[in-house]
């Protein structure tokens, strides 16, 4: 253990939270609840993190909100679900630890802070009904408008999101005619929330956040980097931190909760830990692996399952604040009818509305011949498409602009320009429209996933809501750019079931705690449910509190002593 005590303390706290997300403010709020005094450091100039940038989804089984509906469901069924889908890379007892403890903490914010959620209606789990402990509906859960106002001064200060309308809840988009149909989306309520800035999706989840640490009267530090850890050569006591250029030693009389993401706008990172060779990220840019320079000098001990891939898309002319081209996730528009994804043989090689399947073969390796077969890859829209749907922030009807988009009015024409082989575009357009007339793809299964249908598909469409033929030129292409998972990636530090950082002689690093996607995601392996990320920050961070405060719950023990949970 480290010894680098400073000479005088400028801020003494019980627990101090790195990070603004869900996970390090839930951790703060915890804390402060079990009589503690907790304080919030953010380096970015606004709150709420990659939660922020969400969905907003809350996947958690069993919930309370799910039973007051009448809708049969367990924790113990979450956890047969998400092992079953692990394949092998997570550990039973930190899988079961997420089941027991989500429902938990769901209601403790729901009692402590007045988060107000409700049951996603009518949205199933990813593997529904292609997985025995899959359900149609009721683990999504979502928050009910926020008024933003309600902040004060926080309220612009606390993060939006430049990928989704904060003002919209699910509902709103699936009574809409969901993502594929925005032209019948319901603009005067829109317009109505934004202009009272009621924020739903992540920027809500992440205001009844930032809401409730204000109430308690819990610093936040934005503006201030988090630079080393500091120990008495014993444990960790507190954080050198850098606010306003100027060095800010905290003490940390009952431990430090790292939260701050992970780690894809590193490309180092990325590359070395992910085995992403060219990425770009949908996130802000202090996501950069914070957690691992924090924790590393320390002796915390890492760990790896498989990544949550994505695919990007770079509209022109949209970028961050700080001049960053804006990257945006392409899953909503791959699903859609009119649409594959090909690679530079111009074959299918996947699920295209089912991203689990897509972004896993993108990464497929020929050993053969070392390469990715699969990547570089493209999507290919007819004119159909683009006279129905969205792509991006270009509007049905809008021609695709250079930058973003080839366009060739024949098949072999956009083959040609794009570097990929006519003759294989040809054959495999031809032999999917059979399919899309069929309403049935026995090659890759799509539109068999009622959640892809939702998510990527036109539920206005027959007879397959992800299935139409490519006929009609002319023909787009868009380069499809490997992209980290929105903050969650593959790798993190190792915890155990209390959230403590483990360190590489198998003991934890006392006084040192993590949460969110910068915890290495033993409790999922390597199945990713939407959802399940948000889920995981919120307990993660109601576990700390508790065990910093001296009051851990014993939920697991228990369970584990009641009977085979783990059969």
């Amino acid at each position: 253990m480290i010894r680098n005590l400073p000479e005088k303390w400028d801020v003494e706290v019980d627990l101090v939270a790195i990070g603004s997300g869900g996970a390090g403010l839930a951790a703060a709020i915890t804390a402060q609840d079990h009589g503690l005094t907790s304080l919030v450091l953010e380096r970015s100039d606004e709150v709420g993190g990659v939660t922020a940038y969400s969905m907003g989804e809350v996947w958690i089984p069993g919930n309370h909100l799910e039973r007051e509906l009448g809708i049969e469901d367990s924790p113990e069924s979450g956890f047969r679900y998400v092992k079953s889908l692990s394949m092998g890379y997570g550990d039973e007892r930190a899988m079961l630890n997420q089941s027991i403890h989500g429902p938990v903490a769901l209601k403790y914010f729901e009692d402590t802070i007045g988060l107000k959620m409700e049951v996603t209606r009518n949205f199933p789990d990813y593997y529904f009904p292609h997985n025995n402990d899959a359900v149609a509906e009721g683990r999504y859960l979502e928050v009910e408008p926020f008024p933003a106002e309600a902040l004060g001064e926080w309220q612009h200060k606390t993060r939006l999101t430049p990928h989704l309308p904060a003002g919209f809840t699910h509902h709103d988009i699936f009574r809409g005619g969901g993502l594929a149909n925005m032209l019948g989306w319901d603009y005067e309520l829109l317009a109505d929330r934004i202009s009272k800035d009621l924020r739903c999706l992540g920027p809500g989840l992440a205001a009844y956040f930032v809401k409730g640490a204000l109430d308690r009267g819990i610093p936040l530090y934005t503006g201030t980097s988090a630079e080393e850890l500091i120990g008495d050569g014993e444990r960790i006591v507190g954080v050198r931190a850098v606010r306003g250029g100027e060095p800010l030693f905290i003490k940390a009389n009952r431990g430090v909760v790292i939260a701050v993401s992970g780690y894809e706008r590193n490309h180092d990172l990325a590359k070395t830990l992910s085995n992403v060779l060219e990425p770009v990220s949908m996130v802000m840019s202090t996501v950069d692996g914070a957690h691992f320079r924090l924790a590393g000098p320390v002796g915390a001990r890492i760990a790896r399952v498989p990544d949550p891939a994505n695919l990007g898309i770079h509209m022109p002319g949209e970028e961050h604040d700080n001049g960053a081209p804006l990257w945006r996730g392409s899953l909503p528009f791959l699903g859609l009818p009119h649409t594959i994804v090909v690679n530079r043989a111009g074959r299918r090689f996947a699920n295209e509305a089912f991203y689990r399947s897509v972004y896993y073969a993108v990464d497929a390796v020929d050993g053969a011949t070392q390469t990715h077969p699969n990547y570089p890859c493209w999507a290919v829209i007819d004119s159909q498409a683009r006279g129905k749907y969205p792509f991006g922030s270009f509007m049905p009807g809008e021609d695709l602009p250079e930058g973003l988009a080839v366009k060739g009015e024949t098949l072999a024409e956009l083959a040609q320009k794009i570097g990929v082989d006519p003759q294989g575009l040809e054959q495999t357009v031809a032999r999917f429209n059979g399919f899309a007339e069929a309403g049935e793809d026995p090659d890759f299964k799509r539109g068999t996933y009622p959640w892809g249908a939702a998510m990527t598909g036109d539920l206005n469409h027959k007879p397959n809501p992800n299935l139409g033929t490519l006929e009609q030129g002319p023909f787009y292409a868009v380069e499809l750019k490997r992209m980290g998972g929105g903050g969650i990636t593959g790798t993190g530090l190792l915890a155990d079931h209390h959230c403590r950082v483990m360190g590489w002689n198998d003991k934890p690093i006392d006084g040192l705690y993590v949460a969110g996607n910068s915890m290495a995601r033993l409790d999922t392996g390597a199945v990713m449910q939407s959802g399940i990320s948000n889920a995981r920050g919120m307990t993660h961070g109601y576990l700390v509190g508790r065990h910093a405060a001296g009051k851990p719950s014993d939920l697991l023990e228990r369970k584990l002593e009641s009977g085979p949970a783990l059969a």
